[in-house]
C-alpha cells in the first residue's frame, strides 16, 4: 500500500464553466487514490474573488466534505490604463498566494500538483507553480483557447481538450490530448424524469422544458421566452418550464409564465443541474463548455444559442460536435427578442411541436458515447 500524501492545487474561476470541470476532475482523483491505496487527498481551489464562485465553491462538496478554497485577486487582461493595472496588480498577487499555497501544502508533506482550469485565475497561477516547481496540468474546453490558455500550454507538461481544436499543436509545446467532456456527478440526471420532476417540485407527467443560460444568466434568452409566450401562448400548452435566468429578470420571467397560464419554476441559479437535466425533455441553453457537456451527458435535445459578444465565437464552435450528431440545434443569438423569435423562437416552437424530431435528437446524443473525460483526467493525474 502506497502511503505518499498529495495536494492537487485545481486554479480557475470566474464563472462555473472554469470551476465545474474542476470539481468533477477532483470527484475522481479522490476515489482513484483511495483506490491506489493513498491517503485521501487535498484538493484545494483557487478561485477569483467573484461572488459567483463563493456560491459555487461554497456549496459544493468532495469525499461528503466542504471544498476548501481561497480567492484571489486575479483580474481579466483589458486594454485601457486601469484595467492593465489591475491586471498587473491581481497578477502580482495571485502569483504570491500561488505560491504560498503550494509551501503550505508540502509542509503537510504532501506532493503537490497544480490543475489549470483556464482563464484568468490560472494564469499567474500557474507562474505561481512554475517557480515552485510542481507540475501542472491544463485542461482546455473551448473549441478555440482564449488567451491565458495559449499562454499556459507553452508552460505545462500536459494538456488535455474536451473540445475539437483545430491545430493545438501551435499552441503549445505538447500535443493535445483529446478527450470526452467533463462533467461532474451532479449535473448528471440522478434518476429517470419522473423523479426529476417530483425533486423540482414540478408534475411528474408533464413534458419539460429546461431553459437555461448557465450559471450566469443570458437576458436575451430569457427575453426570446416572454416573446414566444406573448406570440405563441399556444405552443407551451401542456408543457411545463423550468427556466434559470440568473440574477436578473428573474421576477418578471415568472411573471411572464404566470400571466401566460404556463406551469414554471424559475430561479436565478442551481448548483444541481443533473435533476434539471434529467427532468428535461428539450432544453434552450447557451453553448459554453460546460452546457455542451451537460446535454451530451445527459442525452437532452436542445436549441443551442451560442453567447453572441465573443469575437471568436468559440461558443459556437463548442457546439459544433452536437449540431453534427443531430443532437443539437444551434441558432444564432441575435440579442433582441423579436429578431431572435424570427429564427430561434421559431425553432423551438417546431420542437415542442415535434416529439417524433425529440427522440430522433436523444438517439443521436446518445451514439456520442459517455461523456467520461473527468475521469480519463483523473486517471492521468494519479498515474503520472
Amino acid at each position: 500500500m502506497s502511503t505518499e500524501h498529495r495536494a492537487y492545487l485545481f486554479a480557475g474561476g470566474g464563472t462555473g464553466g472554469h470551476l465545474f470541470p474542476g470539481l468533477a476532475v477532483a470527484e475522481h482523483v479522490i476515489t482513484l487514490e483511495a483506490a491506489a491505496g493513498r491517503p485521501s487527498p487535498a484538493c484545494v481551489f483557487l478561485a477569483s474573488d467573484r461572488a459567483i464562485d463563493r456560491r459555487i465553491l461554497g456549496e459544493a462538496r468532495l469525499g461528503g466534505q466542504p471544498v476548501r478554497f481561497e480567492p484571489t485577486g486575479a483580474a481579466p487582461f483589458v486594454v485601457t490604463p486601469r484595467g492593465i493595472a489591475r491586471f498587473a496588480a491581481g497578477w502580482g498577487r495571485t502569483v504570491r498566494q500561488t505560491r504560498e499555497m503550494i509551501r503550505a501544502l508540502r509542509t503537510e508533506g504532501r506532493e503537490v500538483r497544480v490543475v489549470a482550469l483556464g482563464g484568468f485565475v490560472a494564469a499567474p497561477a500557474v507562474q505561481g507553480a512554475r517557480v515552485e516547481r510542481s507540475p501542472v496540468t491544463m485542461l482546455n474546453l473551448d473549441a478555440v483557447p482564449g488567451l491565458a490558455n495559449r499562454w499556459i500550454s507553452k508552460r505545462v507538461s500536459a494538456v488535455f481538450t474536451s473540445a475539437e481544436v483545430e491545430d493545438p499543436i501551435a499552441h503549445g509545446r505538447h500535443p493535445w490530448t483529446q478527450i470526452p467532456p467533463i462533467v461532474r456527478s451532479e449535473a448528471i440526471a440522478p434518476g429517470d424524469a419522473e423523479a426529476c420532476r417530483t425533486a423540482l417540485g414540478l408534475d411528474p407527467h408533464l413534458p419539460t422544458l429546461v431553459v437555461t443560460g448557465a450559471s450566469q444568466g443570458a437576458r436575451s434568452i430569457n427575453r426570446l421566452m416572454g416573446e414566444i409566450l406573448t406570440r405563441e401562448p399556444d405552443a407551451l400548452r401542456g408543457w411545463q418550464v423550468f427556466h434559470q435566468t440568473g440574477q436578473d429578470e428573474v421576477e418578471q420571467t415568472r411573471d411572464a409564465y404566470r400571466a401566460a397560464g404556463v406551469p414554471a419554476r424559475v430561479e436565478t441559479f442551481i448548483a444541481r443541474m443533473g435533476v434539471v437535466w434529467g427532468a428535461a425533455d428539450l432544453a434552450v441553453s447557451r453553448a459554453g463548455a460546460g452546457s455542451v457537456a451537460e446535454v451530451w451527458a445527459n442525452r437532452v435535445p436542445a436549441v443551442l444559442m451560442p453567447y453572441p459578444y465573443h469575437k471568436d465565437q468559440h461558443q459556437r464552435l463548442n457546439a459544433r460536435v452536437l449540431e453534427r450528431s443531430g443532437g443539437a440545434i444551434v441558432v444564432e443569438d441575435r440579442i433582441e427578442a423579436t429578431p431572435n423569435m424570427e429564427y430561434a423562437g421559431a425553432t423551438i416552437v417546431g420542437l415542442l411541436r415535434d416529439s417524433s424530431m425529440r427522440v430522433t435528437m436523444r438517439g443521436a446524443l446518445a451514439a456520442l458515447g459517455p461523456a467520461n473525460g473527468a475521469e480519463r483526467v483523473a486517471m492521468a493525474l494519479v498515474e503520472g
